[in-house]
Protein backbone atom coordinates (compact mmCIF):
# COMPACT_ATOMS: atom_id res chain seq x y z
CA UNK A 1 0.00 0.00 0.00
CA UNK A 2 1.31 3.53 -0.84
CA UNK A 3 -0.16 6.57 0.03
CA UNK A 4 -0.51 9.79 -1.97
CA UNK A 5 -1.49 13.58 -2.14
CA UNK A 6 -3.04 15.24 -4.99
CA UNK A 7 -1.05 18.41 -5.67
CA UNK A 8 -2.51 19.72 -8.64
CA UNK A 9 -3.71 19.25 -12.22
CA UNK A 10 -1.48 19.90 -15.53
CA UNK A 11 -3.56 18.86 -18.25
CA UNK A 12 -4.68 14.85 -18.60
CA UNK A 13 -2.00 14.60 -15.41
CA UNK A 14 -2.36 14.92 -11.79
CA UNK A 15 0.62 15.40 -10.07
CA UNK A 16 0.78 13.77 -6.33
CA UNK A 17 3.06 13.42 -3.83
CA UNK A 18 4.06 10.41 -2.03
CA UNK A 19 6.94 11.01 0.32
CA UNK A 20 8.39 14.49 -0.63
CA UNK A 21 8.58 13.20 -3.96
CA UNK A 22 6.37 14.44 -7.04
CA UNK A 23 4.86 12.38 -9.67
CA UNK A 24 2.39 12.17 -12.83
CA UNK A 25 -0.19 10.17 -13.27
CA UNK A 26 -2.50 10.13 -16.06
CA UNK A 27 -5.95 11.24 -14.27
CA UNK A 28 -8.11 8.05 -16.47
CA UNK A 29 -6.09 6.09 -14.02
CA UNK A 30 -8.03 7.53 -11.04
CA UNK A 31 -11.19 8.00 -9.56
CA UNK A 32 -13.34 10.70 -11.80
CA UNK A 33 -13.84 12.49 -8.29
CA UNK A 34 -10.63 13.38 -7.32
CA UNK A 35 -9.42 17.02 -5.99
CA UNK A 36 -6.78 18.77 -5.30
CA UNK A 37 -5.50 17.68 -1.37
CA UNK A 38 -7.60 14.48 -1.86
CA UNK A 39 -5.16 11.51 -0.19
CA UNK A 40 -5.23 8.82 -2.37
CA UNK A 41 -4.10 4.89 -1.48
CA UNK A 42 -2.74 2.89 -4.43
CA UNK A 43 -3.28 -1.09 -3.34
CA UNK A 44 -3.07 -4.05 -5.08
CA UNK A 45 -3.76 -2.23 -8.64
CA UNK A 46 -6.80 0.15 -7.14
CA UNK A 47 -6.40 3.43 -6.42
CA UNK A 48 -8.82 4.71 -3.66
CA UNK A 49 -9.58 8.47 -2.07
CA UNK A 50 -9.08 8.30 2.04
CA UNK A 51 -11.61 10.48 2.44
CA UNK A 52 -11.05 10.06 6.93
CA UNK A 53 -6.92 11.06 6.09
CA UNK A 54 -8.33 13.76 3.54
CA UNK A 55 -11.00 15.47 5.95
CA UNK A 56 -7.58 15.22 8.60
CA UNK A 57 -5.30 16.98 6.74
CA UNK A 58 -8.09 19.60 5.24
CA UNK A 59 -9.21 20.22 9.44
CA UNK A 60 -5.12 20.51 10.24
CA UNK A 61 -4.90 23.19 7.36
CA UNK A 62 -7.94 24.87 8.52
CA UNK A 63 -6.66 25.23 12.05
CA UNK A 64 -3.10 26.20 11.29
CA UNK A 65 -4.57 28.90 8.85
CA UNK A 66 -6.83 29.96 11.98
CA UNK A 67 -3.55 30.72 14.40
CA UNK A 68 -1.94 32.39 11.59
CA UNK A 69 -4.61 34.85 11.36
CA UNK A 70 -5.40 35.43 14.50
CA UNK A 71 -5.17 39.14 15.94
Amino acid sequence: MQKGIIDRFEGEYAVIEFDGKTEDVLRSELPTEIKAGDTLIFEEGKVMIDTEATASRKEEIDSLMDELFEE
